[in-house]
């Protein structure tokens, strides 16, 4: 192809992905399940919005489990941690992040269709209000530590930018 066309051709698929894809960034997806035999696991991860517009996580989809969820841990009036369902998503704001991680907000996975043994490696796709869908490559980590605890730091890791149709 001549170089005038690769350039025609190249601006016309720029054209076609909204600037906003390209601003969110996913750092040290991971993924736990608590034994071999566990039906549920959950997965955390770090999301930047680098100038993009006012976003909000709406959902997430893996062919890992039967459903997931968006979950996070609220202290009831007893002083008791509980985990609930998000249905409403999480707020990105531009130049924001949304901190996923063990004993806050993650992502839920219900139903696990397979086991989640160390070193696997799952698509999972996450759907934001104005970046649209999201897929990434999640590794499990079973022996993972949260943060704080002689684990990783979330911040220590660039898995790079993921945008729309990247597939991982």
């Amino acid at each position: 192809m001549a170089p005038k066309t690769l350039f025609g051709a190249a601006l016309a698929v720029a054209a076609l992905v909204p600037p906003a894809l390209a601003e969110i960034e996913i750092h040290d997806a991971y993924a736990r399940a608590s034994t071999m035999i566990s039906e549920s696991g959950a997965a955390f991860m770090v999301i930047h919005n680098h100038g993009g517009p006012d976003d909000r996580l709406m959902s997430a989809t893996a062919e890992i489990s039967e459903r997931v969820e968006l979950h996070t841990h609220l202290e009831d009036q007893n002083g008791v941690m509980r985990m609930v369902e998000v249905e409403d998503g999480f707020e990105l704001p531009t130049d924001g992040e949304i901190l996923m991680e063990r004993g806050g907000h993650h992502v839920m996975f219900l139903g696990l269709t397979q086991p989640m043994e160390q070193g696997d490696i799952f698509p999972l796709t996450l759907v934001f209000q104005e970046a649209g869908e999201v897929t990434i490559d999640v590794v499990v980590d079973l022996e993972r530590m949260p943060a704080g605890h002689g684990g990783h730091d979330h911040g220590s890791h660039d898995h790079g930018s993921h945008d729309h149709g990247s597939g991982g």
